[in-house]
């Protein structure tokens, strides 16, 4: 069967809790006792050294040890030797550029695809782990040499999904209007929109929503279906995803 193991997670923080703190019962369900450390990328954030010690005091709470990619000399053996991969959330298009810049993208799909290891994303980490990077919601502050993404799952995935704000005056596009004309370009994957307090737990070919929100799945060419947690989403999981030329 297919080794992949994914948890996505929209957001690193919930308003009114802590770093991770909405999510950690998860987190120690998914890793479980045999995993011992965790290789943490806090590419996506300017600094580093702080980023890597909010994510080391939160894991060693949780009963993990925590590797700083950037602390190593050599990030791509880091990959190779890790027990888990969690990527940190931050400026999506900053972090996909490290990743290539580092040459981690091939040496991730490998460790997470074909050895099975465990991988965790928050925001811009759950972006990377998808097909492409077009459907963030970070400004293009760097230039990374392409938009496609790790490509662990075979569709995207939209966090931090705002429904419509009927009370707001405010007259931008909503984020269901933006991913509507990114499926209007031909042959765009699915879209999962994920709220705050929302994650998806993939395992080998399941997926299962989780969390406290819903999320909105956007299929080309067809109206926008309303999820709750607990749904099944496997089905995004095959190839032969619903996608309308």
């Amino acid at each position: 069967g297919n080794p992949r193991r994914l948890l996505l997670i929209s957001n690193s923080t919930l308003h009114g809790g802590g770093y991770l703190g909405h999510c950690q019962q998860h987190i120690q369900s998914f890793l479980g006792q045999k995993v011992k450390r965790v290789l943490f990328i806090p590419y996506a954030l300017h600094d580093r050294d702080a980023y890597a010690r909010t994510a080391r005091e939160k894991f060693e709470s949780l009963g993990y040890g925590l590797d700083s990619i950037h602390e190593s000399c050599d990030p791509v053996e880091a990959v190779r030797k890790s027990e888990a991969i969690f990527i940190g959330g931050g400026n999506t298009f900053r972090l996909l550029k490290a990743l290539y810049d580092n040459c981690l993208i091939q040496e991730i799909r490998k460790r997470v695809l074909e050895d099975g290891i465990p991988y965790m994303g928050s925001s811009a980490g759950t972006n990377v782990a998808t097909v492409s990077i077009n459907t963030t919601n970070d400004m293009p502050i760097v230039y990374p040499p392409s938009l496609q993404a790790l490509g662990l799952v075979p569709f995207n995935i939209n966090p931090h999904y705002l429904d419509p704000d009927i009370k707001r005056t405010h007259m931008g596009e909503t984020r269901e209007e933006r991913i509507r004309q990114y499926h209007e370009e031909p042959n765009t994957p699915p879209v999962l929109g994920l709220r705050e307090g929302t994650m998806l737990l993939v395992e080998g070919d399941k997926a299962t929503l989780q969390g406290v929100t819903g999320a909105r799945l956007f299929l080309r060419g067809k109206k926008p279906t309303e999820h709750e947690p607990g749904t099944d989403f496997s089905f995004l999981l095959t190839d032969s995803n619903p996608v309308n030329p």
